[in-house]
């Protein structure tokens, strides 16, 4: 498929106004003036039926909902909303391969990825899946050759650990995954990540390996990334040093994954082990095409079969669900009814699964990146809030950290908690106590302490007020029978749904990121002022002049 086409699709671009000027919007208004003063242990007396109400079951995920300050009102008035933005078309549009990516006129196929051999999806006359698969076959000869021993260094030892070198959903994405399927690891073999152009980073991670037994992965679709192939060159360097000096070993240690064929063979890596992927995979929606190839030598290919389909089930859910009973859609419609009708700046995702501890980091990316805009598909500012800040750490870590103020905080933050019923191991029964607080602090953000329960309780009157909760802290509470790569499919596509929802219900573009792109150009004009042997002439503003050349005088080099 061609990269350009002479337009993008126009019923992305058209401006149908902002939404706060909808009908569903303005009854949005007035039902957060009602609920304003509604509680949620009221909302539970009142109806003994809320949690089944507000729960539901997607594919392998049960989530329950009723913890939120909606009533059957909100979410009928939000359904109306994403119905006013025109959301099932544009799920139609996406899934269809129209170029919904107007400021980049390409199509967003990322769940092209993951849809099963033998169909097909024509996007200008060609089919996208066929090629995916031959990629996917090729990852799996090269993956079975590593972790059977066939493929060797250049001295004849097995590889024994694998390096990814890439950054942002290069790096994100297939560390998150590596480490939520810890138990799928074949023994022996080990993937390290390497994405900081902070040469420390790099440093730390080969210190302990043997380069006779070590693989780099390389992860750039441009193959001219510079923090990556500084990584890749450096790491080169102590492959080289370690193996005798032969550049020769390079082609028997170095894979990469990118579509710039000279560069790559520049490089000295053979091209018959490089891995394709497409302008229309994005860094963040990346992890389930050859960006993955750490994690399927990993778990191996039959395993990451299992987590494309654990993708697959989730899409089809949110390609066909009734948007009232649309996981992603329901999680993206109550962001945005805090987000624009709370006005709450920031959402919290706090698995009770170690495993997930890098879940949170790859969820800020996929959001942030995607739905940190300012201005609509049209180019007219926006005249509302967009994307949330993402954050977040895995429980009971969080317990003792920050949720002091998630529970007695001025600033309201909603919260999703994950958690597994049957881990992987455990030890004691601590498991039954690691859900214990799932579910308790779920309960306890809901419901809080009052002030008379506080005092009947005991505590002096000067500590009331401190130890008062006043509870009406949402949460979203998804949970699974096991951490398998199926649900990591699942959870990647539901937030990966959910995020397109919000752009939708916004009327912005979630796939492109042109805010990472100054900072990169700013940098690759101040390299060479800082690397200058004598003294460059410089055009900065007074601040960054005074930085430059106080590094530039303090700096000491060997």
């Amino acid at each position: 498929m061609s990269p350009n086409s002479p337009s993008a699709d126009s019923s992305f671009v058209t401006s149908s106004g902002s939404p706060t000027q909808s009908t569903a919007w303005l009854a949005l208004q007035d039902l957060r003036d009602e609920i304003g003063s509604v509680t949620l242990r009221e909302l539970f007396a009142q109806d003994p039926g809320r949690a089944e109400r507000f729960s539901l079951e997607a594919v392998d995920l049960y989530a329950d909902l009723s913890k939120n300050l909606i009533t059957q009102d909100v979410i009928e008035a939000l359904v109306d909303l994403a119905e006013h933005a025109r959301l099932p078309d544009k799920i139609a549009a996406m899934f269809g391969g129209e170029r919904i990516n107007s400021t980049e006129n390409r199509s967003v196929l990322h769940t092209a990825l993951r849809k099963p051999k033998g169909q097909q999806l024509i996007v200008e006359g060609e089919d996208v899946v066929a090629p995916i698969h031959r990629v996917l076959d090729q990852m799996a000869e090269f993956a079975n050759r590593v972790r059977s021993g066939d493929w060797v260094g250049a001295t004849g030892k097995p590889i024994r650990h694998v390096v990814n070198i890439g950054i942002g959903g290069s790096d994100l994405g297939p560390l998150m995954a590596y480490r939520a399927l810890a138990s799928f690891h074949q023994e022996g073999l080990e993937c390290h990540y390497v994405s900081n152009v902070d040469p420390a980073q790099l440093l730390e991670t080969v210190k302990p390996l043997n380069p006779e037994e070590t693989l780099f992965i390389v992860a750039s679709k441009t193959f001219t990334t510079l923090e990556t192939l500084s990584n890749a060159r450096s790491a080169r360097t102590w492959l080289v040093e370690g193996l005798g000096g032969d550049l020769s070993v390079v082609a028997k240690h170095f894979v990469a994954l990118s579509t710039n064929t000279d560069e790559v063979e520049a490089f000295g890596i053979d091209t018959a082990n490089m891995f394709e992927f497409w302008d229309w995979v994005g860094g963040r929606y990346s992890v389930d095409s050859a960006i993955g190839l750490s994690v399927m030598i990993a778990i191996g290919p039959e395993n990451f079969a299992q987590m494309l389909d654990g993708f697959h089930r989730m899409d089809e859910h949110f390609r066909t669900a009734p948007l009232a009973n649309n996981l992603p859609v329901l999680l993206g419609l109550i962001g945005i009814w805090y987000r624009n009708f709370f006005d709450y700046p920031t959402h919290a995702v706090l698995p009770y699964v170690q495993a997930l501890d890098r879940f949170p980091a790859y969820l800020q990316q996929l959001d942030m990146e995607s739905n940190g805009k300012r201005v609509r598909l049209d180019g007219t500012p926006v005249d509302y809030e967009t994307g949330p800040i993402i954050w977040g750490e895995p429980g009971t870590n969080g317990q003792h950290a920050f949720y002091q103020l998630i529970h007695q905080g001025s600033t309201v933050v909603p919260v999703d908690l994950i958690g597994i019923i049957d881990p992987a191991e455990d030890v004691g029964g601590q498991h039954d106590y690691l859900m214990a607080n799932l579910f308790a602090q779920a309960e306890a953000l809901a419901f809080g302490k009052s002030t008379e329960e506080v005092a009947a309780a005991g505590a002096s009157p000067e500590l009331v007020p401190h130890r008062t909760f006043t509870g009406d802290r949402p949460s979203n509470l998804l949970l699974a029978q096991s951490l398998t790569p199926s649900l990591v499919g699942q959870l990647v596509a539901l937030y990966e749904h959910k995020v397109f929802t919000q752009g939708v219900i916004w009327g912005i573009n979630s796939f492109d990121q042109w805010g990472v792109e100054l900072g990169k150009e700013l940098a690759n004009s101040i390299i060479p002022e800082l690397q200058a042997r004598t003294e460059p002439e410089l055009d900065h503003d007074s601040s960054t002049n005074a930085l430059i050349r106080r590094y530039r005088n303090s700096r000491s080099r060997s």
